[in-house]
Order: C-alpha cells, then sequence, then structure tokens
C-alpha cells in the first residue's frame, strides 16, 4: 500500500457527484503536497498532475474507506483524523484553510467506495488481508467448466458442488470466530488432519450458508467422537451413514426445518450442512464409497440427512435436554441412521393404542428376530404427540410402555421360528428379551401439524465395544 508519512491524503472516484463537485478544493490541496488517490479513472480529477491510481482498490482496503470523498491526515506514518463526504466547515477546519470550498455548498454526502460493493469486499480481503487460504490451489484452465473440474477431481457426492473459490471459502470463514488453521480432528479412514478451514470448503462446496459453519464444525467434531465409530460406520456393508439432529437457538436463527417435510428436500440449512459432513468424511478423509466405504445398499441419507427437532411446539423435553444439556444450548446429535421407515396409524385416539403402533413397527428394526443389535430413533409427528399429550404421557412414559411392549419371547426370536432361519440361539427360546439395549431408543418431535405419522430410523449395530452409538456435541461460535 503506498501512503504517506506526513501530511494529507484523499481517496476519490470520479462516478462520484460530490467527487467530481469539490475537484477545485482537492486540486488546491494536491498542489500545496495532498496525495489524491482515484478508484475508478486515474485520469480524474484532470486538475491534478499526478493522481494516484487505486483500480486495484488496495489503499482503498487498508484504509477501511467505506465513502468517498474520504479526506485522511497522516503524522509519522499513523492516522490522526479523518472526514468522509463533503462538509465545508470541517473540511476547513480541518485543513486550516478558512475559506476553502467558499464557493461550493455548504454540505454534500459521500457515495459508497468502491471496496464495499457486494462481493468486492471478500475479494479484496482475500487479496490483500491478513487471512491466508492455506489449502492447496487449483488452477483451472479459461475453457475447462468449474463444475465439471470439481466431477472429474472426484470431490463430488454425485451432485455437482459449488466450486470453492478463495473469495468463498473466505466468506465460509466469517461464520466462525475459531482460526483457519485450528485443527478440529483426524478425520478417518485416512487419519488427515482436518482443519477449520477444511471443513469451510466442504461447506462451500455442499451450498452452505457462513451462519451454518458453526453446525457443520460442531457435526463433524461429533462425527470423531470415539463412541460413534465413523469408520467403522464407513466400513460396514449395512445401510447407515450419519444423521444429524440439530438442537436449540441456532435452529430456528439459521431458518432449518422441523415440521412440514422435514426429513425431506427444500431447506437449504437440513440439506446443507448433512451433505457438508458427508464431503468432509469424503474429501479430507478419503471416505469413497467402492473403496472404505463398503455398503452393500447404503441409502439416500447417505448425500445428506439432517433435520431440527420441533422444540417450539413441543410439549416433551428436548432430545438434548434428555441428553444433559441446558435448554438454551445449541447441539447436534450424530446417529448411525438408516432409512427412513414410515410409521401410518390415523385410527388410534388412545395412547395405549397408539404406543402399540409405535412398538409393532420399532419391532422390525433390523429384522424382526434381532433384538439388542441396534439403536433406533423415533420421529414422533405433532398429531401423534397431541394423542399422548393429552393423556398426560410424557416422553419418559411412553418409553416405559414401548420397553414394555417390546420385551420378547425368546422362543419367537430362535433361529427357525416361524419358519425363518434367522435368529437368536435355541439356549434362548426361554428367555424374554427387550429389543433395544437400555437407552437405545430415541425419541424426537419433528414433522407437520397434518397427518397422523411418524418415523422410525433404525441404527447401525451398538452392543458392547462394536457398532456406533449416538453421540452429542455443543455447538460452538
Amino acid at each position: 500500500m503506498n501512503t504517506i508519512e506526513n501530511g494529507l491524503l484523499a481517496v476519490v472516484k470520479q462516478d462520484c457527484e460530490t467527487c467530481v463537485l469539490i475537484e477545485p478544493v482537492l486540486a488546491l490541496l494536491a498542489a500545496d503536497g495532498m496525495a489524491v488517490y482515484s478508484q475508478d479513472n486515474p485520469g480524474f480529477p484532470a486538475s491534478i498532475a499526478s493522481v494516484l491510481d487505486d483500480r486495484e482498490l488496495e489503499t482503498s482496503f487498508n484504509l477501511e474507506i467505506e465513502t468517498v470523498p474520504t479526506l485522511v491526515r497522516f503524522e509519522d506514518g499513523t492516522e490522526t483524523g479523518r472526514l468522509v463526504g463533503w462538509v465545508r466547515d470541517e473540511w476547513q477546519d480541518f485543513t486550516g484553510i478558512g475559506d476553502l470550498g467558499q464557493d461550493l455548498p455548504a454540505f454534500r454526502p459521500g457515495c459508497g467506495s468502491k471496496s464495499v460493493e457486494p462481493g468486492i469486499a471478500e475479494e479484496l480481503a482475500v487479496r490483500y488481508g491478513d487471512l491466508a487460504i492455506n489449502a492447496r490451489r487449483i488452477e483451472v484452465a479459461p475453457l475447462e467448466d468449474e463444475i465439471e473440474a470439481c466431477f472429474e477431481r472426484e470431490w463430488s457426492d454425485g451432485l455437482p458442488v459449488v466450486p470453492p473459490t478463495p473469495t468463498r471459502v473466505y466468506r465460509m470463514l466469517q461464520g466462525t470466530t475459531r482460526p483457519p488453521e485450528e485443527v478440529i480432528g483426524i478425520i478417518p479412514p485416512d487419519l488427515a488432519p482436518c482443519t477449520v478451514e477444511k471443513v469451510a470448503i466442504n461447506a462451500v462446496m455442499a451450498g452452505c450458508k457462513p451462519e451454518y459453519l458453526p453446525v457443520v464444525l460442531a457435526a463433524v467434531e461429533a462425527a470423531l467422537i470415539d463412541e460413534f465409530c465413523m469408520h467403522g460406520l464407513l466400513c460396514t456393508t449395512m445401510f447407515a451413514g450419519p444423521m444429524v439432529v440439530v438442537n436449540g437457538p441456532i435452529a430456528q436463527r439459521i431458518g432449518m426445518n422441523a415440521r412440514e417435510n422435514a426429513l425431506g428436500q427444500g431447506n437449504r440449512a437440513n440439506a446443507t450442512i448433512g451433505r457438508a459432513l458427508q464431503l468432509v468424511i469424503r474429501n479430507v478423509g478419503g471416505g469413497k464409497p467402492g473403496g472404505i466405504d463398503r455398503a452393500c445398499m447404503g441409502n439416500p441419507g447417505k448425500y445428506t440427512f439432517c433435520f431440527a427437532e420441533d422444540e417450539a411446539g413441543s410439549n416433551w423435553e428436548s432430545l438434548a435436554v434428555e441428553r444433559g444439556f441446558a435448554p438454551d444450548a445449541s447441539t447436534v446429535t450424530l446417529f448411525a441412521g438408516d432409512g427412513v421407515q414410515a410409521v401410518a396409524d390415523q385410527k388410534s385416539r388412545t395412547p395405549e393404542s397408539l404406543a402399540r403402533t409405535l412398538a409393532a413397527c420399532l419391532r422390525v428394526v433390523d429384522h424382526p428376530k434381532m433384538v439388542m443389535a441396534g439403536d433406533a430413533f423415533l420421529i414422533v409427528s405433532p398429531e401423534h404427540e397431541r394423542v399422548f399429550h393429552q393423556a398426560g404421557w410424557s416422553k419418559a412414559r411412553l418409553k416405559e410402555e414401548l420397553h414394555e411392549l417390546l420385551m420378547i419371547p425368546g422362543a419367537e426370536l430362535v433361529a427357525g421360528a416361524g419358519g425363518i432361519a434367522e435368529g437368536l440361539p435355541a439356549k434362548m427360546a426361554d428367555q424374554t428379551l427387550p429389543k433395544f439395549r437400555p437407552g437405545g431408543l430415541n425419541i424426537v418431535r419433528a414433522g407437520g401439524g397434518a397427518g397422523m405419522f411418524s418415523a422410525v430410523i433404525g441404527g447401525w449395530a451398538a452392543t458392547g465395544e462394536i457398532g456406533s452409538i449416538p453421540v452429542t456435541k455443543e455447538i460452538a461460535s
């Protein structure tokens, strides 16, 4: 940046009526040694012999110019004062010239600096600011399509991604106070160090807004908790992938969907947060289908599976509160979830009847004969929750009822029972066994206000040290 040690400096642009109006003043001060920088035309003002070219806006950026004209005083290389726009009395006092601009209007507002035009500020911050993008730069040929280039380099999950330009990454990083170089963990399966910057890059590709970045960072950190077993989740031949449930004020603040079609398409935050997590696992950790990802079939949720719990309308405590967090905390909970299994019960008007429907549907998670083999999430719709609330049933009461209904006679579970070869060893025929391990059934409220439908999300193995259990991480700024 070319500035001065002592004296005055003015920043102007020709496309500003006030700058054009005060050209005689600028010429007078320039003749006395003032430096004049022009943002759009180094030939303006024409009455000044040597105008400094700031079309690259480096000086304007470094001086944090927001309005032109701006007049700045320097003493020993340090700014000691500035004026914005044209106020004749202020300019006279500032310069010590009592009749300066006497024939001009007393006041004229300035114009917006080119350095703060939409999209320009971020580009200048990348070019001249202190923030360095450390990621490897990939040069794309002028005739090469950027989106196709991302496909060819295998950065995509199969859908188009947003090319992660330095400006877009810089803009994304403004969504968090965490330093870009901070290492948040080691991503499986390649055990690659992952920085905040790398998460931001993949959040850009996923289509996130900067305000989503804290949620994405928390989701990545949650995926790295040992109990979640992200590496094992990649390797399994089963269906599951990470399901993200968001709780707390941040969900509403960033516009997440917890209501109609909450598990479906159409909401940018829901769609891109879950996708960003999957892209981090793919692009940083190397977890690609056909490589370490050995799912026999997978499920569509492996593109993205993220939604918010409907806390505002709920009569039950939230998932986050159940898991020990304060009601005003914002959290992400990760679950190794399969696809969505529908629960349709439009006739039950008593909690006992509806609970039996839910239990019957939960019975088939993984296989009707498999017990304590995997956790499950039950997504209860508002209309179904109302049946329980009107009868005075809390979420804990419903869980107790479901536990009792899902105590299954071993005779129904052993191999060969019902003509089905799958099943438990014959020695367990005399036992009565629970469908889920203690704490293995989780309940959240989500969905639209019309429709007596709920959903079951089965989970990957959660037995002993094998498999995955849900984990919750508080979201930091």
